[in-house]
């Protein structure tokens, strides 16, 4: 199996320079494409799930991360400050700003921004952006370990009461994205304080946030490994553990419970009584950074991606010159359907040629002479399969449902398709058509 660094640049997804610098990859635009997709899925998975999506800045003060803690606790992986100038007595000492490490403390002010009520909660913020790492040129590599991250980060502030349910809520969000990106977690592991000064000391404060991680982790069903010394510096974590081509194992998505930091912000809202009270912050990642993501993506799927998330997810492929024009027209049906479609024409080889290069397609769409005047197409699903030829409009039709249902399957054994179309596997819509295998190999 091959890593995703040497098929991040087999299959022009990503690449390096050296005047941008180690683990500060580029993406291609096949590779962007992927990322895309995925940003997208994540929003819509989100936003159907109750969450709001904000915008929050990639910089802040310094002393907004002395008061989140991550300045005392995490200083080592920041990078140093910037000194903006402009002091107060008109010297060159003034304000400094810090690349945020994280996105907590910025939705922890979101949060204090307004006068909260418990009829909001749980309020679900989140957001897909940058943090930055000052990672050691050592550990670097690949999308696995970057610089700077793209993070799907989210952030529930909510009551103790309600901790547990959205833990588990987002354990089972987890769990349907790795369903729709067809990867499996190696094992989940409760991340907990080891000794050192790492961590908060407040024992209190992990004990119960630990209880309910442990009470999510029951109510899911989900058997884990208790390990100390993984947990973030202000509480527990559930780590959603995969591995690479190599066998090694990382972090992917994680759900943490955190006391700590709604009262370094001084974090309230108004309950039925009246009072103010203190709420809880739940930090969750359903797919942790585009980045490792992808990465993860690459390694399992070795190219051939999920219909929804592959680069170009439909190839037509015209027989001859002859078949040139309708070819187009196919073209432009597909890309007016949301499909990423690409046409490749007898200039690129034999069929068979062009067939072979469009290997890791999901969808290849022969157009010989039979279907230009039947303004019809010959489907060819990636593992080999062929439904029997179809009008043009219904094949493009069932190839953008299959990929807006964001399966993992090029289309769903056993079951009907769009239009009563048979699974690609069964009798009535796979036949192989007399005469097809030859027309594949021209």
């Amino acid at each position: 199996m091959k890593d995703h660094r040497r098929l991040g640049r087999e299959l022009d997804l990503f690449d390096t320079d050296p005047l941008l610098g180690a683990g500060l990859p580029y993406w291609l635009p096949a590779g962007a494409a992927v990322r895309e997709a995925l940003e997208e899925y994540v929003s819509d998975v989100e936003r159907r799930a109750g969450y709001q999506r904000v915008y929050s800045p990639v910089l802040g003060k310094r002393e907004l991360y002395e008061l989140s803690g991550h300045w005392e606790h995490y200083r080592d992986d920041m990078f140093p400050p910037m000194n903006l100038g402009g002091g107060p007595d008109g010297g060159s000492a003034g304000e400094e700003v810090v690349l945020r490490p994280s996105l907590c403390p910025h939705h922890a002010l979101i949060y204090r921004a307004r006068e909260r009520s418990y009829r909001e909660l749980p309020l679900r913020l989140a957001e897909l952006g940058g943090m930055y790492r000052a990672e050691l040129s050592g550990v670097l590599g690949g999308l696995t370990r970057v610089r700077a991250i793209q993070l799907n980060d989210a952030h529930v502030f909510c009551t103790l009461e309600q901790v547990a349910d959205e833990a588990l809520a987002a354990l089972r969000l987890i769990r349907e994205a790795y369903a729709a990106m067809g990867l499996d977690a190696a094992r989940y592991r409760l991340s907990l304080p080891g000794p050192g000064a790492k961590y908060v000391r407040d024992p209190e404060l992990w004990r119960r946030a630990g209880a309910l991680l442990e009470k999510a982790l029951a109510a899911a069903g989900i058997a884990y490994d208790a390990e100390e010394g993984e947990a973030a510096f202000y509480g527990p974590k559930i780590d959603v553990q995969v591995l690479d081509a190599a066998g090694r194992e990382a972090t992917l998505s994680t759900v943490q419970v955190d006391f700590h930091q709604p009262e370094r912000f001084g974090l309230a809202y108004v309950g039925p009584d009246g009072a103010r009270h203190r709420p809880v912050m739940v930090h969750r990642s359903v797919v942790g950074s585009a980045e490792r993501a992808v990465a993860q993506l690459v390694e399992v799927h070795q190219g051939a991606f999920p219909p929804w998330l592959a680069p170009v997810q439909a190839v037509v492929l015209p027989v001859g010159e002859a078949e040139a024009a309708p070819a187009q027209a196919l073209l432009r049906r597909c890309v007016e359907a949301g499909l990423r479609a690409e046409a490749a024409g007898p200039e690129r080889g034999t069929l068979g040629a062009r067939v072979r290069a469009a290997r890791l397609a999901p969808y290849q769409v022969v157009v010989g002479p039979r279907e230009a005047a039947a303004g019809a197409a010959a489907l060819r699903l990636r593992d080999g399969r062929r439904p029997a030829p179809m009008p043009a409009a219904q094949a493009v039709a069932r190839m953008a449902a299959a990929v807006a249902a964001r399966r993992p399957e090029l289309w769903p054994e056993g079951e009907p398709g769009p239009d009563g179309w048979p699974a690609a596997g069964s009798e009535a819509g796979a036949q192989a058509e007399p005469g097809r295998e030859a027309v594949a190999d021209r």
